[in-house]
């Protein structure tokens, strides 16, 4: 049996306390509501509040200026259908076993993206997504406690129903179409009416929501309003690099609308807001659509940081952290603990707030993966590598043993571009048993 499976039949709820930052008043029933925001193929340095000299991001850095912000944050892969199956059970790839976006098929001649239609391959399709069920996720859990959720934009585990949503916009049948999103894939580029509507309901019925909101933004196809794209073509840039800034500002004016509607409505100073990125994106200056070595799929910071943002105003002191080590598996720990529910008692990740146990925290891991899984019995068979921060230092050890392990020193080399693993010896053998301690890698 798959070793994730032992891992998860150890999982139960275990009561939280809430920090003063979250505690309501003495008596009071009522929850926040928590809107999670997830871009879709966005560098860690393309903000403005981040210094990116030219893309434009106003409504972000204004949510950022406003809001406890982790500079040094990551996602344990840079591929976008297990780092959102992170973000929505707590656990790492290996241990909910979504490694990659599409099962490899028997017959190599059939694309495994072509095949989700066809009822020979049902069981490489459904072997994955059912793992989704069981697990503790984020929009089950809310729902125990009162809550109302809805899915947008990104979803690859089938129908919004599978997750614990009540309501979404993916049906995720493959007969019409069904793979990541479907429906789902217009909220944010064909406007934001969905959300809209679900908030005005939950506020009318009384109770609190979530909101997923991942549109597949500013990922390509790279097709932004041409008013912002001419300011972009306007500068020193290639005509896919504009495009893509571009995209950047536009998804940014979306995160402004929703801003816009919740003070409105006046939910903002109820409304936990949190913000990242499920993976990275560096684009190709030549080719549009395209990303470039270092960034989405790979195991470097172009590809696996993201600035993550957590905002619940008067409630959360705003800050610019730029020090400690954060990740995407923290955010179920710390929403569940601002919203006062029990949270699953064996999950990886902490409770961010809690500034002792973040500066006790070593170091934080990750894990990259083919984009297809080799075998969906077996998930962790398609393990390229795996990578460990500790401090200034970041250690690659690729899944081939064959194939030589990369240390970076990321505070001056951000960019990864020169590998100090022979000068340092000493430091990679330390750096590995940290990574071993972590997870071996193996494919059990």
């Amino acid at each position: 049996m798959m070793r994730q499976c032992l891992i998860l039949a150890g999982i139960c709820f275990l009561g939280l306390g809430l920090t003063e930052a979250a505690r309501s008043e003495e008596g009071s029933a009522e929850r926040p509501n928590v809107l999670l925001i997830i871009s879709d193929d966005h560098a860690w340095t393309d903000y403005g509040f981040m210094g990116h000299p030219q893309i434009k991001t106003p409504s972000i850095d204004k949510l950022a200026s406003e809001s406890l912000v982790f500079t040094r944050g990551y996602v344990p892969s840079s591929l976008c259908r297990p780092s959102l199956a992170t973000m929505i059970t707590g656990l790492y790839p290996h241990q909910h076993g979504i490694t990659g976006n599409d099962p490899a098929l028997p017959d190599p001649k059939v694309n495994p993206m072509a095949g989700r239609a066809n009822p020979q391959f049902a069981r490489y399709y459904e072997t994955l997504m059912e793992r989704i069920e069981k697990v503790p996720t984020l929009p089950r859990i809310l729902g125990e406690a009162g809550y109302v959720s809805l899915q947008t934009g990104k979803w690859w585990e089938g129908s919004y129903r599978r997750g614990g949503f009540t309501e979404g916009m993916t049906h995720g049948d493959p007969r019409r179409g069904g793979r990541h999103g479907d429906e789902g894939l217009k909220i944010g580029r064909e406007g934001l009416d969905p959300i809209f509507n679900f908030v005005r309901r939950a506020k009318g019925e009384g109770k609190p929501f979530f909101v997923w909101y991942a549109p597949m933004m500013p990922h390509s196809p790279h097709t932004p309003p041409q008013k912002i794209l001419e300011k972009y073509l306007a500068l020193n840039l290639t005509p896919p690099q504009a495009r893509y800034y571009a995209m950047c500002e536009w998804f940014d004016a979306t995160i402004g609308q929703l801003l816009s509607f919740l003070e409105t409505e006046g939910l903002r100073e109820n409304t936990i807001i949190v913000y990242l990125a499920d993976n990275g994106w560096i684009q190709d200056p030549a080719q549009p659509n395209r990303f470039a070595p270092k960034s989405k799929r790979s195991p470097y910071d172009g590809g696996v940081r993201t600035p993550i943002i957590f905002s619940w105003p008067g409630r959360i002191k705003p800050q610019r952290d730029d020090s400690s080590l954060v990740s995407s598996i923290d955010i179920m720990p710390t929403l569940l603990h601002l919203c006062d529910i029990p949270c699953p008692q064996g999950l990886p990740g902490l409770n961010v707030l809690d500034r002792e146990a973040l500066s006790k925290r070593r170091a934080v891991f990750g894990e990259v993966y083919d984009h297809n899984v080799a075998d969906v019995d077996h998930p962790t068979k398609s393990l390229e590598c795996r990578w460990v921060i500790q401090d200034q230092w970041k250690l690659i050890v690729p899944a081939d043993s064959a194939a030589a392990p990369e240390l970076y020193q990321i505070i001056d080399d951000p960019h990864e571009t020169v590998d100090l693993s022979k000068q340092h010896p000493e430091l990679v053998k330390q750096l590995k048993e940290l990574l071993d301690a972590w997870w071996p890698g193996d494919s059990r």
